[in-house]
């Protein structure tokens, strides 16, 4: 892991392969909970987006988090969300921030907490893109030589609501359509693009963002042939068990204050991530069971994993 301070480039961890099992192992031996030291920095595991840091949301979120609780912000680089929740449960850093699937996952280890979270906003979270050209107008004309590019195995947006859209619409995976799974979001953009893939489900958030690096199409490009439903829950910030007290009462009052609508230029992608749904904070355990629910659909039990 690299760790420094305010130039990380990374969020929400879009984008990793997380093997379920390995985040409910024994945990390594407990490095000891951090002092109430005022002058303690705030630590803060993150997954790579982009390269450019004057236009990394992260960056922005460390500058805005340091000015509100007055305490230096190191953000660690991590390659995909197994390495987040690792570094949470083996006590590296205090916080990360995830989507909801893993963090039911996280919760249900027994091992890890969310302390914030946000509502959904009722919104379709994901959509099942194709080239303009394509043949396919909307998922009746699936079929099961028809390939379908998922972000990865662990992502929300990108496998597990446009897996459960798929099921609701009669169709399962690997029988009445061929999986792919890229890697991350961009991966699968680029296998709609090259002719690898005929649909790309990702996020809804991308697709507004055409002709910018987020979203390598222009306007017109593509378009959709099936929404997912809403989540419950958006993104939630989870925590190491053993973050001293007075960080972790630190962050419960601050985090909503740092993702108002003020800051959501700053803030880009991690603001749009979050719906404009309200801030919960400690969110309960049965807030987490709609994704447990959809998890079974796409053969995944995240019901009992500790």
């Amino acid at each position: 892991m690299r760790r420094h301070t305010l130039t990380a480039a990374g969020i929400l961890g879009l984008s990793a392969l997380v093997t379920l099992t390995g985040c409910a192992g024994g945990s390594a031996e407990a490095a000891p909970a951090a002092s109430s030291d005022p002058d303690a920095p705030i630590t803060f595991a993150t997954t790579p987006l982009g390269d450019d840091p004057a236009a990394n949301p992260v960056t922005a979120f460390a500058e805005l988090l340091r000015e509100e609780t007055g305490r230096e912000v190191e953000v660690v680089d991590v390659p995909d969300y197994t390495a987040v929740l690792e570094a949470l449960r083996n006590h590296h850093v205090d916080i990360g921030f995830m989507s909801g699937f893993p963090s039911a996952l996280a919760v249900n280890t027994g091992e890890i907490d969310s302390i914030v979270a946000w509502e959904g906003n009722g919104e379709p979270v994901s959509t099942c893109i194709v080239l303009d050209e394509s043949e396919l107008q909307s998922f009746d004309d699936i079929t099961p030589d028809t390939v379908v590019a998922f972000a990865d195995p662990a992502s929300s947006s990108g496998y597990f609501m446009p897996v459960a859209a798929l099921h609701e619409a009669g169709l399962e995976k690997d029988v009445d359509y061929t999986a792919l799974f890229a890697g991350d979001h961009f991966m699968g953009f680029e296998a709609l693009k090259q002719g690898q893939a005929d649909v790309s489900c990702t996020s809804t958030i991308f697709p507004g963002m055409a002709g910018t690096d987020m979203f390598p199409f222009e306007e017109g490009d593509t378009r959709s042939i099936g929404v997912s439903a809403a989540m419950p829950l958006s993104v939630t910030v989870l925590a190491d068990q053993q973050i001293a007290a007075d960080k972790a009462e630190l962050l419960k009052e601050v985090l909503p204050k740092v993702f108002v609508e003020e800051n959501a230029e700053r803030l880009g992608a991690m603001f749009s991530a979050i719906e404009g749904g309200a801030a919960i904070v400690d969110p309960s355990e049965e807030l987490f069971q709609p994704f447990v629910d959809i998890a079974a659909i796409a053969d995944v039990d995240i019901s009992d994993l500790g």
